[in-house]
Formats: C-alpha cells, sequence, structure tokens
C-alpha cells in the first residue's frame, strides 16, 4: 500500500508539474499573441491625411513649379482662371477632387468619360491646358510624385489670387481617381435652373452647407456663361413666355441683343459678373441686389430669405467673403479624396489612366 500510495502520490505530483508547464505554456502564448497583436496595432499606419507640406521632401518646389505656368497662362490666355476654377468644380462633385473630369474617353471605348458628358462640353480647352503644362513641368522635377488631383487644386488656388482674390494655402496629398464615367455627372452637378432646395440637397450630399453653397456661388464673381444656360430667363420664364421679373431690364435689354430666343451663336458667352468681369471680388453679390444676376441659380440666393441674408453680408464685406471663400475651398477640395494605390493611381499624363 505505502508503495503504490507513494507511486501515486509520486505520479500525481508529475501530473500537477505537467499541468502547471502547460498552463504556463500557455499564458506565454496568449501573452505573446496579445503583445503582437497591440504591437501589430500600434505600428499599423493610418491613412495619410491632407496636410500643406505633403511634399516637402518629395517635390520641395511643386508650388513654384505651377505657379509658373498658372502666372504665364493668366497673362497670355486671362480666360485660363475660371476656366480652370470650373473644372476644380466639376471635378469634386463628381467622383471627388480625383482629377477624374481630366481623364479622355478611350478610343472605340462605349463608354464616356467625365469630360464628353453634356454637361461638361462647354468646359474650355484652356483649363485643361494649363493643368497639361503644369504637369508636364512638375513631371520633368519630380517624375512619378505628384497627382494631377493636387496640381488641379494648386492652380485653382492661383488663378482665385491672380485675379484678385484671396491667397489660401492648399492641403495636398491627393491620388488620381480610376473611374471617369459621363452617366455619373448630371445627377452631381448643379443645372443652371436649379432651385436652392434642390442646390442644397446637391450641396448637403457632398458634405456641404448652405453657408458653403452662397460662398462657393461667389466664383462666379469671374468667368462667362453660354447663351442657352440662361436663355429662358429673356423669353420664357417658368413657361410664362415673359422674362423674368428678377432681372433688371438693363440687362435684359443687353443679353437679348447677344442671345436672341432662336437661331443664335451658341457660342456666344456673357459675364457672371456685369460690373467687374474679370476681378475676383464680392461684387458679384452685390449685383444679385441689384437684380444682375445671370443664372437663375444666382438670383435665387438673394430671392430665397434662408440665403438672402448671407448674400447681403457678403455684398458688404470683401474681406469677410474672402476669409470665407478659402475655407469652402478647403472643405470642397477634401470631398472624396482618393489615397494609396487600392483606390487611387498617380498619373503621368493627367488624360491618361495610369495602368
Amino acid at each position: 500500500m505505502p508503495t503504490y500510495s507513494s507511486s501515486s502520490s509520486s505520479s500525481s505530483s508529475s501530473l500537477s508539474f505537467v499541468f502547471t508547464c502547460l498552463l504556463i505554456l500557455m499564458l506565454g502564448i496568449n501573452s505573446s499573441i496579445s503583445i503582437l497583436a497591440k504591437t501589430t496595432n500600434t505600428t499599423r499606419r493610418p491613412p495619410r491625411q491632407l496636410s500643406v507640406n505633403y511634399y516637402a521632401r518629395t517635390c520641395p518646389q511643386l508650388e513654384q513649379l505651377v505657379g509658373s505656368v498658372t502666372s504665364q497662362q493668366f497673362k497670355e490666355t486671362p480666360v485660363s482662371g475660371p476656366a480652370t476654377i470650373r473644372l476644380f468644380f466639376h471635378d469634386c462633385f463628381v467622383e471627388g477632387c480625383d482629377a477624374s473630369i481630366l481623364i479622355s474617353t478611350r478610343p472605340g471605348s462605349k463608354q464616356l468619360a467625365e469630360k464628353d458628358a453634356e454637361d461638361n462640353k462647354n468646359l474650355r480647352i484652356e483649363g485643361f491646358e494649363s493643368i497639361r503644362k503644369a504637369k508636364a513641368l512638375v513631371e520633368g522635377k519630380c517624375p512619378g510624385v505628384v497627382s494631377c488631383s493636387d496640381i488641379l487644386a494648386i492652380a485653382a488656388r492661383d488663378f482665385v489670387h491672380l485675379a484678385g482674390g484671396p491667397y489660401y494655402q492648399v492641403k495636398k496629398g491627393r491620388w488620381d481617381g480610376k473611374i471617369s464615367l459621363a452617366s455619373r455627372v448630371t445627377f452631381n452637378l448643379p443645372s443652371a435652373n436649379s432651385t436652392v432646395d434642390q442646390l442644397l440637397k446637391l450641396f448637403n450630399s457632398k458634405g456641404l452647407t448652405l453657408q458653403d453653397l452662397v460662398v462657393l456661388s461667389g466664383a462666379h464673381t469671374i468667368g462667362f456663361a453660354h447663351c442657352k444656360q440662361f436663355v429662358s430667363r429673356l423669353y420664357n420664364y417658368h413657361g410664362s413666355k415673359q422674362p423674368d421679373p428678377a432681372i433688371d431690364p438693363r440687362l435684359l435689354k443687353a443679353l437679348k441683343m447677344s442671345c436672341p430666343q432662336f437661331g443664335g451663336n451658341e457660342d456666344i458667352v456673357a459675364p457672371f459678373d456685369v460690373t467687374t468681369p474679370f476681378l475676383f471680388d464680392h461684387a458679384y453679390y452685390g449685383n444679385l441686389e441689384s437684380k444682375l444676376g445671370l443664372l437663375a441659380t444666382d438670383q435665387a440666393l438673394f430671392l430665397d430669405p434662408r440665403t438672402k441674408p448671407l448674400v447681403q453680408q457678403l455684398g458688404k464685406d470683401k474681406q469677410k467673403f474672402y476669409q470665407a471663400f478659402a475655407q469652402a475651398m478647403d472643405k470642397m477640395g477634401s470631398i472624396g479624396v482618393k489615397r494609396g494605390r487600392r483606390h487611387g493611381e498617380k498619373r503621368k499624363d493627367c488624360s491618361i489612366h495610369a495602368s
């Protein structure tokens, strides 16, 4: 018995020892897994955010390179300014700020790219040319580094400033989008006859507010619109067979001379701001108070009680408009930003996919 008893006790001790070792081993493994998980989680890099100094090491002369092109373009073809600013708007509202507006339709493709959509056919070539030239210069100095979408954002800012508007820092770090479809354009851009309700719904869908709508509309302080975008206001407003009563009679007469109801020249344009059409100032808002808005969407901002107070404020204070515009452009420039190879690309030629 004692022998058996002794043997049983020894065996039990051995089992306890083995169990203890296994327990320690298991705890060690679990602890290692936990530590590894924590290490992995802490070392996993979050996606890089947009920043002013994004290219500080990889292309420190970026702003100067783009600036040399925009300043030259502004001198030689001043229309490059509003054309490029409009290009930036149209890009950001469709697929986000990813330069998808710059992609050309592939030869033989049944799917048209954004730039060939009906709503984009009046985008002027000078805007595309400004970005093409800036990209070529940047590629020569910093090959494969800078996205077309960042160059577009910088160029738009440059032209705002060159025309007399505010200078603001542009955050960078966007990648170029891989999708560009004409079919996605129409419902993502405001039309010339949109109501304020429709405009607010569209802007809200992009993360923009009522204030952003009024402030960004101030970009119409420079630039031109084709007759077809406002001709219904001159002759048959809302099917009334009468002009829009919200147009100043003098402006109405002048516009009718340039834009007949039928058979007019499709290339004829009129300035958004009839008082200072080439200067980026706050006159746009004062014009709305004087019934000098060109598009129905412009004049509607003064007629609607929700937006009228802000129109009046900005019309009285140029610096307030400049500050608000810079902030709104920064906000708009962050819409739908692509980052990394999974969602984006870096194009060498902005009109052609990288892959």
